[in-house]
């Protein structure tokens, strides 16, 4: 469904908005909030060529417990915005998660071992270090700016932009004009809360929770543990460099800031460490868990991304990773849309694709935490009765070792065209897989480094060339499409193609076989990629040019020479390193 209808947003205090005939500076993008979600956005417009503004009314970085697991889908979205190395340098990669009983048997373990997205699927590390990584990928771009202690204090919007006025440290007020704004603001949301009166539907969990972090981490203990003991629930796990977390739940009655005193740490940590008292905390902190989910992603040209858009609780690590899902479904969208190469309306799909699926995760966190939070010994025997009878069946082994149960997002309403048959249906929306390929020059590379950043045509055992129409492989052009063929390693049909390709068209060899199996499996012989690796449109070949002119002719702007009323040519189709050094103005 589309975003709902909601009310304007709220007169602005008086004296706050610079009268709109003043001149201001202009931005095409204006991020409001620097935490993972803000700047990764920022790094992908970066790496697309869109000049941005990031602002942080934060001088510094936050220092306290915060996210620790990024899945293999937030680790492709870094790989797209160049900073996935960067990350990688203070990650531990392919860490378990376990579940332990009431008597400390463990009745499940989720570790899976497929890297179907090109990464692996838990990873673990420590919030602030992976800030700081981003914010310093910023630096490669001069055209992506980050202003902190400059908070945003007042937003106009009108058919075609936005005007914030924005407050720097020492109380000085301007008038920025930006195209867009993405309120990346936290779970506190000035921009949700304030300006736009958006709702926040959903509940605050009644139980609070303490979490503690110690460095030089004293149990051999390599996973996360979910603790499911009904005297006090906890979570126990390992962080980079040496740190420990522990999470333990409060009962009512028990004051959240007095069990922060030293010695009642000491108590919670006393059951599980041999000398508490040796422990050095290095935070501590209580935490309200929610469960909400903003009404509306997308209202006029403001959107909401991250914690701004939905909270999570922490039971499934899905918190960050949903905000990081939501950074590349809109990041990709208002590069195109501000370039010219996709229709406004394409930033209202940011509500159809990313609303449903943030809901869905919250239902699975939610049921995660109840499970894990079960304090009635009779409830915590049978549930554990349960889970240990059931573990040993293959078919709920590898349901749960390999994380099937968590949802995967699925685009059935949005940028994407419905296929002919259900067969080829199901695959649409979904995100693509990243196997490696060996390309022409016999590197072999993840899938994304050789389909560029943006739209890519990916043709199975068939150079897609004569099959393009002159007029189609134009509009491609200016959707800003690569063209590629991949083959069978060291096939014959990779060896014709590599000797002879159709002029712009890319060939590359499977290098281990898995696009040999999804293709077979589809029955396509072709996929359009979107940027941020979903599947757009996909058929046999005798359907290409079809099924092509249909989708550019819903998403694509009129190009030069259009007939149709108020038809402005976009830019021309520009490389990606065009791109990244001629920003978007």
């Amino acid at each position: 469904m589309n975003a709902p209808d909601l009310p304007p947003p709220a007169p602005a205090p008086a004296g706050a908005p610079v009268p709109r005939h003043t001149p201001a500076e202009h931005v095409p993008v204006l991020v409001v909030g620097a935490g993972p979600v803000g700047v990764t956005i920022a790094n992908l417009l970066g790496t697309y060529g869109v000049r941005a503004l990031v602002v942080e009314r934060s001088l510094e970085i936050l220092d306290y417990p915060r996210a620790v697991g990024l899945d293999d889908e937030a680790m492709r979205t870094f790989q797209a915005a160049g900073v996935a190395q960067a990350l990688l340098k203070d990650m531990i990669q392919n860490v378990p998660m376990r579940m332990y009983s009431a008597r400390k048997e463990c009745f499940a373990e989720i570790l899976p071992s497929t890297r179907e997205f090109g990464w692996c699927r838990r990873n673990l590390f420590s919030q602030p270090l992976g800030e700081r990584a981003l914010r310093a990928g910023l630096q490669r771009f001069p055209h992506i700016g980050l202003e902190l202690g400059t908070e945003l204090t007042a937003l106009a919007q009108d058919a075609e932009g936005v005007d914030a006025t924005l407050r720097d440290a020492t109380g000085a007020e301007r008038r920025v004009r930006a195209d867009w704004l993405v309120a990346a603001d936290g779970g506190r949301s000035t921009v949700r809360e304030t300006l736009l009166r958006i709702p926040f539907d959903g509940r605050t969990h009644a139980r609070k929770w303490v979490v503690i972090e110690c460095d030089q981490d004293p149990l051999d203990a390599p996973y996360t543990a979910l603790h499911c003991e009904p005297a006090r629930p906890y979570v126990c796990l390992r962080l980079p460099y040496g740190l420990r977390r522990w999470e333990f739940m409060l009962f009512p009655g028990e004051d959240g800031e007095q069990m922060l005193a030293p010695a009642q740490v000491r108590e919670l940590l006393g059951r599980h460490v041999a000398d508490p008292a040796r422990l050095n905390v290095i935070r501590a902190r209580v935490y309200t868990h929610n469960s909400r989910v903003a009404r509306a992603f997308v209202h006029g040209r403001v959107c909401l991304a991250g914690d701004a858009a939905h909270i999570t609780p922490p039971w499934i690590g899905q918190g960050l990773n949903a905000g990081l899902r939501d950074a590349f479904n809109l990041a990709w969208k208002l590069a195109w849309v501000v370039q010219g190469r996709l229709q406004p309306q394409a930033l209202q799909s940011y509500h159809d694709e990313r609303h449903r699926h943030a809901q869905a995760m919250i239902e699975l966190a939610d049921l995660f935490g109840a499970a894990l939070s079960v304090t009635n010994p009779v409830l915590a025997w049978l549930r554990d009765r349960f889970m240990l009878a059931v573990r040993n069946l293959p078919s709920v082994r590898d349901y749960v070792l390999q994380m099937k149960f968590k949802p995967m997002p699925r685009i059935s309403r949005g940028v994407v065209l419905g296929a002919a048959t259900p067969r080829l249906d199901e695959r649409v929306g979904r995100m693509f897989i990243q196997p490696p390929v060996e390309r022409a020059d016999g590197a072999t590379v993840k899938l994304d480094e050789a389909l560029g950043a943006g739209f890519a045509l990916l043709a199975w055992q068939h150079d897609p060339g004569p099959a393009l129409p002159a007029a189609t492989r134009a509009a491609l052009g200016r959707l800003g499409c690569r063209v590629l063929a991949a083959a069978r390693s060291r096939g014959l049909q990779a060896m014709q193609m590599k000797a002879a390709p159709s002029p712009g068209v890319e060939v590359v060899e499977d290098a281990e076989n898995a696009l040999h199996l999804w293709f077979a499996a589809s029955g396509a012989d072709w996929v359009l990629l979107r940027p941020d690796r979903y599947v757009a449109a996909l058929g046999p070949m005798a359907t290409l040019p079809h099924d092509l002119e249909t989708f550019l002719r819903q998403w694509l702007p009129p190009g030069p020479g259009s007939d149709r009323p108020g038809a402005a040519a976009p830019p021309p189709a520009t490389s990606l390193a065009q791109a990244a050094a001629t920003p978007s103005v």
